[in-house]
């Protein structure tokens, strides 16, 4: 429980701090109240007609309730961000509620439609949520991405200073393989603003961790040069360490497995006293030295871990080494102070009616007032009033998004591929649209020279917070110059997708937090995408807005394509709310989609893409640009709409609808089938995604202009489809739907082979034979 006997060993300290942390001490009581009461409001008293279950974890909090109390209404700076860990969300909710910044109407709506949500969201929730957190392991990451957003913008814009970025976050989260890739990349060793603080209660969802080596985990923070605090004694059990017997109690506790301690915190006082000591010549002297303590203070000893130890916390904030990133581990008790702590399975357990109305009795609270705030002349409301003040940030200005152009005006000619135009259209950007071009930063995990990124690293430089010497400078066979200083606009993390999307979804999300929008870019292999899709995802959920280029991709990698495998991407956009995707088949397909995703972030109505591209060389004449320049934009617009007719027969009895890198066999075949007696439409898809809002909005699902299937999929030229796509066919098979025509949809459905390009092709059935084939089946 909380409890008054830690103060006892205390009347020696300095008047002013004790009065600080007695106040301090009983707003924790309160926030351990709210967040409690908040969740039993939600399961107990609230309606629910369902009859599914609610949930909120009321353990989960409490382990947290001192951690944030003392961080919350003593530490924190109006410049600092904090991540909470997910099942903390009620703690954050009653935090802010103490602040003012929620009002007491919300407290009733934990996990309700429109209400407070089930873990901290910083685009639903009504209160202050600086991070999104949810998904195990990229919510406590994001703080060490969101330290990067903010340097870097603060180094080429200015004005946004800078202040701690704290991870709230569980032990059981370190298992996740996302944690480990973040600290130990080379660009995260000098953060000494990221600072974590693991609420180390030795248990998971299921049980009591049984093997929980916090020395193994300290040590790997360790190595990858972070600072590492451990709490893990209050002051209380160290008063008992310094008396006779004391070391030998502290060796018994240090020994002890997790399970045999949390058996301990559900033991009565007798039972404790018989248990405790253990077996062996320790047992004696502990048993004298535990026979001086009355029950209650035994007992509160026995869950006086530093995490709960208010004095404890405070000086570990203040010991944090702000030249590196630093780690806490806070040593806790999953429920402490509820009725159920300690207890196994206590991870989703509730207290019943009668447990609250005891709770509210030693909490000094009200079961039928649950809500009640501190009296207006009291210290806890005033130390509440005090740290609102401090906490008040500054409005940022918001700076509009620069303008992007349409069209850079240039036609490519000979042959190209789609990942050229990526590099390309850079360049030209920064040439025709400076402006533009400043706010662009690119990010890669060490795969910049084989995505055609190379001459826009050459132009625009590496970020580093200091300038470093280029050794390779004067190497006149060193084609890439890696200039690495202040106003770089590239990023180059190591070889971990998941650290790349987090990154990336902190850079798309500065609008917001700074008032700077930002045009990221993240280039990745596609067959890797789907590895970064969760993180990326999450970060588009949490306001975060960027571009992700997925490329090279599909069995178009013939070689390469037996083992990376890049199947599933082509439809991943269809599924991805927040995002337009995009397959451009030629380079000026790839600068006009680029150019329309730029100028679709940094702002409240923006959104994030994703552009899957082709290394394969694909002749640019067949895309029969336009000269005239209405007819050009026309077709500009159709393209960014997601689709344009490519070959138009005068009667057509077959149509071929092609995305990306196949538009060659697809060409190929209509020429074929003309020969055949059967001209053939050739629809260019360049974005599957668009073309399934339009269906949908037909039937009212979405609100999405219509107007592209109208011009591309015209009811009177209705004939029977063929789709092909490097990839899954199921992407485009719903085109059949926009004229209820019937479809033969090619594309890749088995794991990929090594090979060349046409006996690659042929294996897949996705060739132009192939498209013949099916062309005839359909008419047949």
């Amino acid at each position: 429980m909380i409890s008054d006997a830690v103060s006892t060993v205390a009347k020696t300290r300095n008047g002013s701090r004790q009065d600080t942390l007695k106040t301090l001490r009983d707003v924790e009581r309160r926030v351990l109240w709210l967040s409690t009461a908040i969740i039993d409001h939600a399961n107990r008293v609230r309606p629910n007609a369902s009859r599914l279950k609610v949930g909120g974890h009321q353990a989960s909090s409490a382990s947290m309730a001192s951690i944030m109390t003392a961080l919350w209404f003593h530490e924190l700076t109006a410049d600092d961000r904090v991540s909470v860990k997910p099942h903390a969300s009620p703690v954050l909710h009653a935090i802010n509620y103490l602040l003012g910044d929620l009002d007491a109407s919300y407290l009733t709506t934990l996990r309700s439609f429109g209400g407070l949500q089930s873990y901290p969201s910083r685009s639903k929730d009504p209160d202050p949520v600086d991070y999104s957190t949810g998904s195990v392991g990229i919510g406590a990451t994001a703080p060490v991405w969101g330290a990067i957003a903010r340097r870097y913008v603060d180094e080429h814009f200015g004005g946004v200073g800078r202040g701690r970025q704290y991870s709230l976050l569980g032990d059981a989260e370190l298992d996740e393989g996302a944690i480990w890739e973040a600290v130990q990349d080379p660009t995260v060793a000098d953060l000494g603003e990221v600072v974590w603080i693991v609420d180390l209660n030795r248990q998971s969802l299921d049980r009591v961790v049984p093997g929980m080596a916090a020395d193994r985990l300290q040590g790997m923070f360790t190595a990858a040069g972070w600072q590492v605090l451990t709490l893990k004694y209050g002051e209380l059990l160290e008063e008992l360490f310094a008396r006779p017997g004391g070391d030998l109690l502290r060796g018994r506790l240090d020994a002890m497995s997790n399970p045999e301690y949390q058996r301990l915190l559900r033991c009565t006082p007798e039972q404790l006293r018989e248990r405790l000591p253990g077996i062996g010549s320790a047992a004696d002297p502990i048993s004298h030295l535990i026979a001086e303590l009355d029950d209650a203070t035994l007992q509160a000893a026995m869950r006086n871990l530093g995490g709960h130890d208010l004095g404890a916390l405070l000086d570990a904030y203040d010991s944090v080494d702000d030249s590196r990133p630093t780690v806490i581990f806070a040593y806790t008790v999953k429920g402490y102070g509820l009725p159920t702590e300690g207890h196994p399975q206590n991870h989703s357990s509730l207290l019943t009616a009668h447990q609250m109305s005891e709770l509210a009795v030693r909490l000094g609270a009200d079961l039928d007032d649950p809500w009640a705030g501190f009296a207006g002349d009291s210290a806890e409301a005033a130390l509440c009033a005090a740290a609102a003040e401090r906490l008040r940030r500054p409005s940022y200005a918001t700076a509009e998004p620069p303008q992007v152009p349409s069209d850079i005006g240039r036609t490519p000619t000979g042959t190209g591929n789609t990942q050229q135009a990526l590099g390309r259209l850079l360049l030209d950007l920064s040439r025709q649209a400076p402006q533009a071009a400043a706010r662009v930063v690119t990010v890669s995990p060490d795969v910049s020279s084989s995505t055609n990124l190379g001459g826009w690293l050459n132009k625009a430089g590496i970020w580093s917070q200091t300038e470093r010497t280029n050794w390779f400078a004067d190497d006149a066979e060193t084609i890439l110059h890696w200039r690495e200083k202040p106003d770089g606009q590239h990023l180059e993390l190591g070889i971990a997708e998941t650290n790349l999307v987090g990154l990336l979804g902190e850079l798309g999300a500065t609008w917001s937090r700074w008032g700077q929008p930002l045009l990221p870019i993240g280039v990745v292999y596609d067959p890797f995408v789907n590895r970064a899709l969760e993180p990326w995802s999450f970060g588009i959920y949490a306001g975060g807005q960027s571009i992700l280029v997925g490329t090279p991709s599909g069995v178009s990698l013939a070689p390469e394509g037996g083992a990376h495998q890049s199947i599933t991407t082509p439809s991943l956009g269809i599924e991805q709310p927040g995002c337009v995707s995009y397959e451009p088949a030629f380079a000026i397909d790839t600068e006009w989609c680029l150019l329309a995703a730029l100028g679709n972030l940094g702002h409240s109505n923006g959104s994030s893409a994703y552009l899957r591209l082709s290394t394969r060389p694909v002749d640019q004449n067949l895309a029969v640009v336009p000269a005239d320049p209405a007819a050009r934009e026309r077709r500009r617009r159709q393209v960014v709409a997601g689709a344009y007719t490519l070959r138009r027969a005068e009667r057509p009895a077959v149509a071929i609808a092609v995305m990306g890198a196949m538009v060659p066999e697809a060409l190929a075949a209509a020429e074929r089938l003309g020969a055949l007696g059967l001209p053939a439409d050739v629809i260019c898809v360049t974005s599957p995604d668009l073309l399934f809002r339009a269906l949908q909005s037909r039937c009212s699902h979405e609100e999405a202009p219509g107007w592209i299937l109208d011009q591309v999929f015209p009811a009177d030229r209705a004939v029977p489809l063929v789709t092909l796509v490097d990839g899954h066919p199921h992407t485009l098979a719903f085109l059949a739907a926009i004229n209820n025509v019937p479809i033969a949809p090619l594309g890749v459905s088995r794991f990929g082979q090594s090979g060349e390009l046409d006996d690659v092709y042929r294996y897949h059935r996705i060739d132009t034979d192939s498209v013949v084939e099916a062309a005839l089946d359909l008419v047949d």
